[in-house]
């Protein structure tokens, strides 16, 4: 069995489900519930044996100790974070707490559960370390993308806590030997995503008939995964990823910021046309963000190559269907 932190998030739900429909093999999900984890994101599960849900903080080390010693997983898949940069601009203490501390009391628990493991079972275990390309900083338009030797150079707060996390885990594989595996993934999309993040805020508005918010000149240049794609990628390292690497998940969907608004405001146009007008006519320009990275872009060569995986969506397939969701979920 698997267990999965904060798997009642955006990213983490959608692994869940999707692992569970794809390999039937048994998941304890343990997520804090925050305001972005919703047990409703697991309800089309709840009753099934094969899932345990423990609402529980990453810091409580009895807890952790508990866990991994009554279920024994071949496996633990670390979404839990705090991820919004606006948050950490405002608040930073409870990205140093969840990311960075949170983190490390998962890693040390299982160090120790590991060490006293049979030697069969210490071989399968694997840490895999779920994080982000905003650890790598900003891009000029006209850079390379970013591969996982890309030098760190975080500039929030989020990305600096998640920096912090990925040194942690690649230090205790290299320090203690423990089998981590580390995913810097670009910009995610998709279903129970919660709607303070770009594209489920965009639809929301839109559908309210409110303005559309795009910071600065809307040039900021992100690189799109669908969420599915992303959990898909996760099951590839976590099966045949090497022990002490990083593979950078990137969607291969480069888009301005504006230019994404508009292609979601032209889609919303034909799905469910607005009275007295067009979506883009809600668009709002705004002052940017603090410390706002221009672009970010992934090279996905390494696990394309090494690991056989490549995203299935494209952006236009994987938005429609983004789309779709938050239109029936209203």
């Amino acid at each position: 069995m698997l267990l999965v932190t904060g798997g009642a998030g955006f990213i983490g739900s959608n692994f869940v489900l999707s692992t569970l429909a794809a390999t039937g093999e048994a998941i304890v999900t343990l997520d804090k519930l925050t305001y972005a984890g919703n047990l409703k994101n697991l309800e089309t599960i709840a009753g099934d044996a094969r899932h345990a849900f423990v609402k529980g903080d990453i810091c409580d080390r009895a807890l952790l100790r508990k866990l991994l010693a009554g279920h024994r997983p071949r496996a633990i898949v670390h979404f839990a974070a705090e991820s919004h940069v606006d948050r950490s601009i405002d608040g930073p203490g409870e990205f140093v707490q969840t990311n960075v501390v949170g983190t490390f009391s998962l890693l040390e628990e299982a160090r120790a559960w590991w060490g006293a493991l049979p030697a069969a079972e210490k071989e399968g275990f694997r840490f895999l370390h779920v994080s982000t390309d905003e650890v790598y900083g900003s891009l000029a338009i006209d850079a390379p993308a970013f591969t996982e030797a890309h030098p760190y150079a975080p500039n929030s707060p989020y990305a600096a806590s998640k920096a912090a996390s990925d040194h942690l885990a690649r230090a205790y594989h290299h320090t203690y030997g423990l089998p981590v595996l580390t995913t810097n993934c670009s910009n995610n999309y998709g279903p129970h995503q919660f709607p303070e993040k770009l594209i489920p805020l965009m639809i929301t508005q839109a559908l309210a008939g409110q303005p559309l918010p795009v910071y600065g000149d809307g040039l900021n240049v992100r690189d799109w995964l669908y969420v599915l794609d992303h959990c898909g990628a996760i099951r590839v390292v976590l099966a045949k990823g090497r022990p002490g690497e990083t593979y950078n998940i990137g969607g291969n969907s480069e888009k301005k910021n504006l230019e994404l608004v508009h292609t979601l405001c032209a889609l919303l146009d034909q799905a469910r046309p607005r009275k007295g007008g067009r979506y883009a006519e809600l668009i709002a320009m705004v002052k940017d963000r603090p410390g706002h990275d221009r672009r970010y872009a992934i090279d996905a060569s390494k696990i394309e190559s090494e690991l056989g995986w490549r995203p299935k969506e494209n952006f236009e397939t994987g938005l429609r269907k983004t789309i779709d969701w938050y239109l029936d979920k209203r």
